[in-house]
């Protein structure tokens, strides 16, 4: 990312520069309303920048995954259908050795599945699925895609510890078995710092590195 300005009727945030290598993950921290949305929803070309230049060396098939905060989920379909609607958007399924397009897709569903943990919902209706749950279903829903950099909005809010656990272990193996990266946003400081290769911050229309004892207002420190 080269000198990019974002917002909408008027700038947010100006002068951002962002490089981001495989197998890294950034963390963007800062208090409410500040940008960070709309940072993650630029990167991913669903709002359009001011100015400036994003360069994405990823396929332009399924190469970028993104968990936004309000996930975006199929309610009233099945776990399964969701999470089989990331697999359908990533790299095509050819048969091979290993089995017909289906019988793989059906594997990379389960497995990301299992990997959340939710192998019992699997079934379930969406809409039947608790807040934690259904953002559990929208990590594997991307993980089923197989993208080289993973997008992710509070994607950890509404969990429990133990199964905040259990999300990043499973995105952490799959980031570095594939040199994947992340950039994700986070509300809690502490846990962005445990997470992250590096820890950024907006505010005053900036993003610069996190210094140690700033005050973020509205963040959990």
């Amino acid at each position: 990312v080269e000198n990019l300005r974002i917002g909408y009727n008027e700038v947010l945030v100006s002068s951002i520069n962002l490089t981001i290598n495989p197998g890294e993950i950034i963390s963007i921290v800062g208090p409410s309303g500040i940008g960070k949305t709309t940072l993650l929803r630029t990167i991913a070309g669903l709002v359009k920048p001011i100015s400036g230049e994003i360069k994405c060396n990823v396929a332009k098939r399924g190469g970028l995954g993104y968990i936004p905060q309000k996930l975006g989920l199929v309610r009233h379909t099945s776990v399964s259908h969701n999470v089989g609607l990331g697999a359908r958007a990533g790299t095509p399924f050819r048969s091979d050795s290993e089995g017909s397009w289906w019988v793989r897709r059906k594997k990379r569903v389960n497995s990301a599945i299992s990997a959340m943990g939710i192998m019992d919902k699997i079934n379930e209706p969406v809409r039947r699925l608790s807040g934690g749950e259904q953002r559990r279903v929208a990590t594997a829903r991307t993980l089923a895609q197989r993208p080289k950099l993973i997008l992710a909005d509070e994607f950890l809010s509404e969990l429990d510890e133990e199964n905040v656990e259990v999300v990043l272990s499973a995105v952490r193996e799959y980031i570095e078995e594939n040199g994947a990266a992340m950039i994700l946003v986070e509300h809690h400081v502490q846990r962005a710092k445990d997470i992250s290769d590096k820890l950024l911050l907006i505010d005053d229309g900036r993003l610069n590195p996190f210094i140690e004892n700033t005050t973020v207002s509205e963040v959990i420190l």
